[in-house]
């Protein structure tokens, strides 16, 4: 059962609430939306700005969408003290751009709401962007709520911080003339950047910029669909939330290296400097994938740490196909019974596992 489903059966007094500022989408996309969903539409950002400032705890909004024209710096003003307030800066705040440069607005503004969309955009798309942020908020209050188990929220332990960036800074320090040899070789062997750079969900569904050597061609998202029957997670039933293709034709001749060897995951050693994942932890999935996974049953897995390798990398890579289920649960497993000793052995584990006979 889907977990806003099972939620409001239990929990009638649930409302969440939105608010929006404009005219041109809010009709719109409040059609489709769940039942217990309140919408508060504003035509000013001084009406806005009063209704947040006058709300009290359990009306501050979810969600708070901002269509912006020419109005920056009302909007930015609007934005930092949103964030500087303790009980209004959990607002996942999404701007609707409708005017401006868009290089002008994503640097102004990125590093301070959840998401950008730039007109013209899919209102359907936007509505489910919406109804994914709301479940991770049902995740985390369902668990708040049950007496029975204490709040499970992960927030890193400073031995694992600290474990995390003095290796993932000495293993920088050994690897650098390996890293710029690699480097050099992509730009040689295949026209594109060095660096591929995605955003990747991680723990609690935060969004992040994840780095990898580039081992694919250029634009070798946009032909995903069309080799969606070879993805190895779904040979069995047809539907996957993970996406996994054998000799996939895209990869480039060094990525085929690259990719057996796990050199191409070396970059995301800044993303553990960055503090955006650990060393060891659940993978941190692109959004198309995790966007799958928001049942009660395998929403846990974003409860626990993102990292570079995991309980799934060392179980069966380079044995025995794994199944879309195995994987799940295994990502369910490390989530609720992760620990520092079981982080040193699946370390130990991921250096074998580095050399694997099959092609991914």
């Amino acid at each position: 059962m889907d977990l806003l489903t099972d939620i409001k059966k239990e929990q009638h007094f649930l409302t969440i609430s939105i608010a929006y500022l404009g005219t041109k989408f809010r009709d719109e996309l409040e059609e489709g939306m769940f039942d217990n969903v309140d919408i508060a539409k504003f035509d000013e950002i001084e009406d806005l700005e009063h209704y947040i400032q006058n709300c009290h705890l359990l009306q501050i909004p979810e969600i708070l969408l901002l269509e912006i024209g020419d109005e920056v710096l009302d909007t930015k003003r609007l934005i930092n003290n949103i964030r500087k307030n303790p009980l209004t800066q959990g607002i996942s705040v999404i701007l609707l751009s409708f005017k401006g440069d868009r290089k002008t607005v994503v640097e102004t503004f990125r590093p301070f709401v959840r998401d950008i969309y730039f007109y013209p955009f899919n209102v359907a798309d936007l509505r489910e962007r919406i109804k994914l942020i709301l479940r991770f908020r049902y995740i985390q209050n369902d668990r708040q709520t049950c007496p029975a188990t204490p709040p499970k929220s992960y927030v890193i332990p400073p031995t694992k911080r600290l474990f995390d960036v003095v290796v993932a800074g000495l293993l920088l320090l050994l690897l650098s003339p390996l890293m710029l040899l690699i480097a050099l070789l992509i730009k040689l062997d295949s026209k594109g950047p060095i660096v591929y750079k995605s955003k990747r969900a991680g723990t609690g569904y935060k969004v992040f910029d994840f780095y990898k050597f580039r081992s694919m061609r250029v634009n070798a998202e946009k032909e995903l669909d069309e080799l969606a029957t070879l993805n190895q997670y779904a040979a069995n039933n047809g539907v996957s939330a993970f996406v996994k293709i054998k000799n996939d034709p895209r990869i480039t001749k060094l990525g085929s290296l690259l990719r057996n060897t796990s050199l191409d995951e070396l970059p995301q050693l800044f993303n553990v400097l960055r503090g955006d994942m650990s060393l060891v932890g659940n993978r941190p999935l692109p959004l198309y994938e995790a966007q799958e996974l928001t049942s009660d049953e395998w929403a846990m897995r974003f409860l626990g740490p993102a990292g570079i390798t995991g309980l799934w990398q060392v179980t069966k890579r380079g044995g025995s196909e794994m199944s879309d289920e195995e994987r799940r649960r295994l990502d369910n497993d490390y989530a609720s019974d992760f620990s520092f000793w079981m982080d040193l052995k699946i370390l130990l584990k991921t250096v074998p596992a580095l050399f694997q006979r099959e092609s991914v």
